[in-house]
């Protein structure tokens, strides 16, 4: 019995920070992809801007 608690003991923090892992990266992933959505936006607004002042 106390091997198993002593299993559990190890492995809970080691899944923690494997799952913590995993959301940095896919957060990560996300934050670039927003930031080239953004940059398309931006010059997408530009362009309409320029085409309104004809």
């Amino acid at each position: 019995m106390g091997d198993i608690i002593a299993a559990i003991f190890i492995l809970v923090p080691a899944f923690i920070v494997a799952f913590a892992l995993r959301w940095i990266r896919i957060m990560r992933i996300n934050s670039e992809k927003q930031v080239e959505q953004n940059e398309e936006i931006i010059s997408l607004l530009k362009a309409d801007a320029r085409e309104g002042n004809r």
